[in-house]
């Protein structure tokens, strides 16, 4: 262990253990068994979906609903250019190239009339597209209410990468249940960790079904082994399973934490000049990451200038991602921009969020952040 705060560290404990043992304990150690099966009857209840089928990361999840949706070799995807490069990847492995469309400024999420003026381009160019992947920035959802119709009337499906945003709702809709698949994250820094993992959710329970069977390295039910098509090594374990389950039951202490620390940033924040909380509005987030915007022309200072104090004090902080237009992987890819997810990139600066942060780790922040605007305002921001 180190003495690092870090941005979002495993929130672990005598729940999650009591559960592994038990699952140790019943024999079922292999990749099926009982933990499985109920943690994706649990994830299905809890996002308001009729099925789930839980896997080994976010990453597969979203690969085996873009084939569940029919995404092939020659398709389009819509994808935000801001965004973790997994969700670009996913849309690679299909065949599929992905399409990059800018944010909105204010949330990080995906610019609903940019989507719509993108797909207008591609229906003129004779383009299929295959479908659209807005990505939850943050922990927070993006505008469905605009994007669904928009989706519905130019017949493309949605996939939904809520990698980042379980617990979180829209309209008093979970995260994970808009479109016609969703898919959850369960890596070590997301809101709960099953240590690596993730779920498809969706309603369509054929997209399910076919996604169970490919996911299992798309074998035949015969008593020896038998394979009609490539499948892939997708599964999540029963004893990983079995830690998400107790991660679920306190899921909704974690974000209530997590909530708490984003308040304690905003009051710090509110009497600072050019500095803004990047989705603030949303009171239905669940604050996986609390993300600043620094203006350094009204603020004096820069987002860079905060992250190299933390971190000489072993504070971790991060930029927001890099987008995607920017990667060289993906240098040649068509995207439809305003500058937006650039400005973020610049000007953004990730705090630190978990719910594991000890009250004496959240006041170190704080602190260091209070002494920082001290030195470059002139006076405390409390």
């Amino acid at each position: 262990m180190t003495r690092t705060v870090h941005l979002s560290a495993p929130d672990v404990g005598p729940l999650e253990e009591s559960y592994l043992i038990a699952a140790l304990r019943s024999g079922w150690v292999a990749p099926a068994g009982p933990d499985l099966d109920a943690f994706e009857r649990e994830i299905a209840s809890r996002v308001g979906t009729r099925g789930a089928v839980a896997v080994s990361s976010g990453t597969a999840a979203l690969h085996l609903a873009l084939l569940g949706v029919g995404v092939g070799p020659g398709d389009v995807v819509l994808v935000p250019t801001l965004t973790f490069v997994a969700t670009a990847n996913a849309v690679r492995y299909t065949g599929a190239r992905p399409a990059f469309v800018d944010c909105d400024p204010r949330t990080g999420n995906v610019d609903v009339p940019l989507v719509a003026e993108l797909l207008r381009r591609l229906r003129e160019r004779g383009e299929r597209v295959g479908a659209v992947v807005p990505v939850d920035m943050f922990g927070s959802c993006a505008d469905y209410t605009a994007l669904l119709p928009l989706c519905a009337e130019a017949d493309v499906p949605v996939v939904e990468d809520a990698a980042e945003a379980l617990g979180a709702t829209h309209h008093g809709r979970a995260a994970g249940s808009f479109g016609r698949a969703g898919l959850l994250s369960f890596n070590g820094n997301k809101i709960m960790t099953t240590s690596g993992g993730g779920m498809l959710v969706s309603d369509d329970l054929p997209l399910l079904a076919r996604a169970r069977h490919l996911a299992t390295q798309a074998r035949e039910p015969t008593l020896h082994y038998e394979h009609r098509e490539t499948g892939y090594n997708y599964r999540l374990s029963n004893l990983l399973a079995a830690l998400g389950r107790a991660q679920l039951v306190r899921l909704d202490g974690m974000i209530g934490r997590r909530r708490q620390l984003r308040d304690r940033y905003a009051k710090l924040f509110a009497p600072v000049p050019g500095v803004e909380l990047v989705g603030a509005e949303d009171g239905a987030s669940n604050c996986w990451l609390t993300v600043i915007r620094v203006r350094p022309d009204r603020a004096g200072w820069r987002a860079a200038d905060l992250a190299a104090h933390l971190r000489e004090q072993d504070i971790e902080t991060r930029p927001v991602w890099n987008p995607m237009h920017r990667q060289p992987a993906y240098a040649d890819s068509e995207s439809l921009l305003t500058g937006a997810a650039d400005d973020l990139f610049a000007e953004g600066l990730t705090l630190p969020s978990g719910s594991a942060l000890t009250e004496r780790q959240i006041a170190t922040v704080l602190g260091a952040i209070d002494d920082f605007l001290t030195v470059r305002t002139g006076g405390s921001s409390a």
